[in-house]
C-alpha cells in the first residue's frame, strides 16, 4: 500500500495529483497546516522537516516533492522521460523549474498567509515575489506556444509540477497577458485525474481568498 500524508493546498497535492493519473491504489493520511500534528515526533520520523508530502512506499519513506515525483515515475515507468530518450534534458529541466516557482509561491504564502499581523509583513517582499513567480510563469507560457503541454509528446509529471505551480500562482500573479498559461491551466483541471485528486484534496484551510494582491506602492 502506497500511504500519503498530505494538507489540503499544500505541495503535496502534486503528488496526490500524481497518483490519480498513474492510476495507483494509495492512502491518503489527511494533516492540517495549522495545527501542531507535523510536530509530532511520530510524524518527524517519517518528514524530519515537519512538511508535506511524505509518501509511504516500497518499504521506505520519502519526504521530498520532486524527489517523490521522479521516484514514482522511474519506479513505475510512467508519464516521464526515461535517460536516453530525446526529451530527458528537457523533462528535467521542467522538474526542477518547478522548483523555483515553488519558493516563490512559499514566500508568498509566507507574506499573505503565514504572518497574521501587517506588521509582521513586508510589502516590498509581496511585489518582489508576485513579480519574480510571474516571470517564472512567463517562461511556461512562451515554451507552451503551438503545444498542449511541456513536452511535444504529451502529459506528463511535470506538467503536473509545474502547472500546480501555475494553478497556485494564478491566486498571487494575474495571468493576464499568458493566454498560453491560461488554457494550460483548463486543459489541466478539466483531466479527470485532476478532478479525482481534487476530490481527495480536503477542506481549503490555507487558501481562502481568490487572489491576494501585493500592496500598492
Amino acid at each position: 500500500m502506497i500511504r500519503l500524508h498530505h494538507c489540503a493546498q499544500a505541495r503535496s497535492f502534486r503528488v496526490l495529483w500524481l497518483l490519480e493519473e498513474m492510476g495507483l491504489p494509495f492512502e491518503v493520511v489527511q494533516h492540517s497546516f495549522f495545527d501542531k500534528s507535523m510536530r509530532s515526533p511520530e510524524f518527524l520520523a517519517l518528514s524530519p522537516a515537519g512538511r508535506v508530502p511524505a509518501l509511504e512506499v516500497d518499504g521506505r519513506v520519502l519526504f521530498e516533492s520532486g524527489a517523490i515525483v521522479e521516484w514514482l515515475c522511474e519506479t513505475r515507468g510512467m508519464l516521464w522521460a526515461a535517460p536516453g530518450t530525446e526529451e530527458r534534458a528537457e523533462w528535467l529541466e521542467w522538474l526542477h523549474f518547478s522548483e523555483t516557482a515553488g519558493q516563490h509561491l512559499a514566500a508568498l504564502t509566507q507574506q499573505h498567509i503565514v504572518l497574521r499581523e501587517d506588521w509582521m509583513r513586508s510589502p516590498t517582499v509581496m511585489r518582489l515575489e508576485a513579480k519574480r513567480l510571474s516571470n517564472v510563469l512567463a517562461v511556461a507560457d512562451r515554451a507552451l506556444e503551438g503545444r498542449e503541454w511541456l513536452l511535444r509528446s504529451g502529459f506528463s509529471a511535470v506538467d503536473i509540477t509545474l502547472g500546480y505551480g501555475a494553478v497556485l500562482g494564478a491566486r498571487f500573479a494575474a495571468l493576464d497577458g499568458m493566454a498560453n498559461v491560461q488554457a494550460w491551466v483548463v486543459r489541466m483541471q478539466a483531466r479527470p485525474g485532476y478532478q479525482r485528486a481534487l476530490a481527495r484534496d480536503g477542506v481549503a484551510e490555507i487558501y481562502r481568498r481568490e487572489f491576494y494582491p501585493a500592496p500598492e506602492v
